[in-house]
Protein backbone atom coordinates (compact mmCIF):
# COMPACT_ATOMS: atom_id res chain seq x y z
CA UNK A 1 0.00 0.00 0.00
CA UNK A 2 1.45 3.34 -1.02
CA UNK A 3 0.91 6.09 1.55
CA UNK A 4 1.00 9.65 0.32
CA UNK A 5 2.97 12.15 2.36
CA UNK A 6 0.83 14.80 3.96
CA UNK A 7 1.28 18.14 2.25
CA UNK A 8 2.65 20.93 4.37
CA UNK A 9 1.24 24.33 3.73
CA UNK A 10 3.57 27.26 3.30
CA UNK A 11 3.43 30.37 5.43
CA UNK A 12 4.70 33.82 4.67
CA UNK A 13 6.64 35.11 7.67
CA UNK A 14 8.61 38.23 8.44
CA UNK A 15 11.69 37.69 10.57
CA UNK A 16 14.21 40.22 11.86
CA UNK A 17 17.53 38.50 11.13
CA UNK A 18 20.79 40.24 11.99
CA UNK A 19 19.01 43.58 12.02
CA UNK A 20 17.34 43.13 8.63
CA UNK A 21 13.69 42.29 7.94
CA UNK A 22 13.32 39.10 5.93
CA UNK A 23 10.00 38.10 4.40
CA UNK A 24 10.02 34.43 3.50
CA UNK A 25 7.65 31.73 2.44
CA UNK A 26 8.45 28.62 4.47
CA UNK A 27 6.73 25.30 5.10
CA UNK A 28 4.66 25.61 8.27
CA UNK A 29 6.64 22.85 10.01
CA UNK A 30 10.10 24.09 9.06
CA UNK A 31 12.63 24.57 11.84
CA UNK A 32 14.56 27.80 12.20
CA UNK A 33 17.89 26.08 11.55
CA UNK A 34 16.71 25.01 8.07
CA UNK A 35 15.33 28.45 7.30
CA UNK A 36 18.57 30.17 8.28
CA UNK A 37 20.80 27.76 6.39
CA UNK A 38 18.69 27.07 3.30
CA UNK A 39 16.62 30.20 2.69
CA UNK A 40 19.03 32.84 4.01
CA UNK A 41 22.40 31.13 3.42
CA UNK A 42 23.44 31.80 7.03
CA UNK A 43 25.41 28.64 7.71
CA UNK A 44 27.10 29.58 11.00
CA UNK A 45 24.39 27.74 12.93
CA UNK A 46 25.19 24.11 12.33
CA UNK A 47 23.21 20.90 12.34
CA UNK A 48 24.76 18.24 14.50
CA UNK A 49 22.57 16.35 16.95
CA UNK A 50 19.16 17.63 15.85
CA UNK A 51 17.76 17.25 19.39
CA UNK A 52 19.03 20.34 21.19
CA UNK A 53 21.83 18.61 23.08
CA UNK A 54 25.04 19.92 21.47
CA UNK A 55 24.61 23.69 20.98
CA UNK A 56 26.01 23.89 17.44
CA UNK A 57 22.73 25.37 16.18
CA UNK A 58 22.54 28.10 18.85
CA UNK A 59 21.27 31.52 17.79
CA UNK A 60 19.99 34.47 19.81
CA UNK A 61 16.29 35.26 19.76
CA UNK A 62 15.56 38.58 21.44
CA UNK A 63 18.95 38.18 23.12
CA UNK A 64 18.33 34.70 24.52
CA UNK A 65 20.30 31.66 23.36
CA UNK A 66 18.04 29.03 21.79
CA UNK A 67 18.50 25.79 19.87
CA UNK A 68 17.39 26.56 16.33
CA UNK A 69 17.02 22.84 15.63
CA UNK A 70 14.13 22.70 18.12
CA UNK A 71 12.41 25.95 17.16
CA UNK A 72 9.86 26.28 14.40
CA UNK A 73 10.47 29.27 12.18
CA UNK A 74 6.88 30.39 12.76
CA UNK A 75 7.61 30.65 16.51
CA UNK A 76 10.08 33.48 15.96
CA UNK A 77 8.03 35.60 13.58
CA UNK A 78 8.64 39.27 14.36
CA UNK A 79 11.39 38.50 16.88
CA UNK A 80 15.00 39.64 16.60
CA UNK A 81 17.27 36.78 15.57
CA UNK A 82 21.05 37.12 15.74
CA UNK A 83 23.32 34.57 14.12
CA UNK A 84 27.10 34.47 14.31
CA UNK A 85 27.16 36.25 10.93
CA UNK A 86 25.34 39.23 12.44
CA UNK A 87 27.41 39.59 15.60
CA UNK A 88 30.23 41.70 14.19
CA UNK A 89 29.48 45.32 13.34
CA UNK A 90 31.06 47.50 10.65
CA UNK A 91 33.80 44.96 9.99
CA UNK A 92 34.75 44.79 13.69
CA UNK A 93 34.50 41.52 15.55
CA UNK A 94 32.28 41.47 18.62
CA UNK A 95 34.43 41.52 21.79
CA UNK A 96 33.40 37.92 22.56
CA UNK A 97 34.51 36.79 19.09
CA UNK A 98 37.84 38.57 19.62
CA UNK A 99 38.29 36.99 23.06
CA UNK A 100 37.76 33.51 21.61
CA UNK A 101 40.46 34.23 19.02
CA UNK A 102 42.84 35.82 21.55
CA UNK A 103 42.56 32.84 23.88
CA UNK A 104 42.59 30.08 21.25
CA UNK A 105 39.16 28.95 22.46
CA UNK A 106 38.60 26.58 19.56
CA UNK A 107 40.30 23.88 17.55
CA UNK A 108 38.08 22.62 14.74
CA UNK A 109 35.65 25.55 15.37
CA UNK A 110 32.52 23.50 14.62
CA UNK A 111 31.04 24.39 18.03
CA UNK A 112 32.46 27.92 18.18
CA UNK A 113 29.54 29.93 16.72
CA UNK A 114 27.11 28.40 19.21
CA UNK A 115 29.53 28.88 22.09
CA UNK A 116 30.15 32.51 21.18
CA UNK A 117 26.43 33.28 20.96
CA UNK A 118 25.79 31.48 24.26
CA UNK A 119 28.59 33.52 25.82
CA UNK A 120 27.01 36.75 24.55
CA UNK A 121 23.68 35.72 26.11
CA UNK A 122 25.44 34.78 29.36
CA UNK A 123 27.19 38.15 29.58
CA UNK A 124 23.95 39.98 28.82
CA UNK A 125 22.43 38.23 31.84
CA UNK A 126 25.48 38.10 34.16
CA UNK A 127 27.99 40.94 33.77
CA UNK A 128 30.68 39.26 35.85
CA UNK A 129 29.86 35.54 36.13
CA UNK A 130 31.93 33.25 38.29
CA UNK A 131 33.41 30.08 36.80
CA UNK A 132 30.58 27.90 38.12
CA UNK A 133 27.98 30.12 36.43
CA UNK A 134 29.94 30.05 33.16
CA UNK A 135 30.20 26.26 33.25
CA UNK A 136 26.50 25.88 34.04
CA UNK A 137 25.41 28.36 31.38
CA UNK A 138 27.57 26.83 28.65
CA UNK A 139 26.81 23.22 29.61
CA UNK A 140 24.49 22.88 26.62
CA UNK A 141 27.35 23.54 24.20
CA UNK A 142 29.59 20.57 23.54
CA UNK A 143 33.15 20.85 22.25
CA UNK A 144 34.43 17.53 21.00
CA UNK A 145 37.97 18.91 20.72
CA UNK A 146 38.02 19.65 24.46
CA UNK A 147 38.86 23.36 24.32
CA UNK A 148 37.00 24.01 27.57
CA UNK A 149 39.92 25.55 29.48
CA UNK A 150 40.55 28.09 26.73
CA UNK A 151 36.82 28.75 26.38
CA UNK A 152 36.64 29.51 30.10
CA UNK A 153 39.66 31.81 29.75
CA UNK A 154 37.99 33.65 26.86
CA UNK A 155 34.80 34.16 28.87
CA UNK A 156 36.81 35.39 31.85
CA UNK A 157 38.45 37.96 29.57
CA UNK A 158 35.02 39.22 28.53
CA UNK A 159 33.82 40.13 32.02
CA UNK A 160 34.35 43.82 31.36
CA UNK A 161 32.39 43.93 28.08
CA UNK A 162 29.22 45.22 29.69
CA UNK A 163 30.86 47.46 32.30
Amino acid sequence: MNKAKPMMSNRTLTLQVNGQPQTLEVPSGQILLETLREALDLVGARNSCGIGMCGTCTVLVDGMAISSCLTLTAQVEGKHITTIEGLSQNGQLHPVQQAYIDHGAFQCAYCTPGLILSTVALLNEHVNPDDATVREYLAGNLCRCGSYVNILNAVRACHTIND
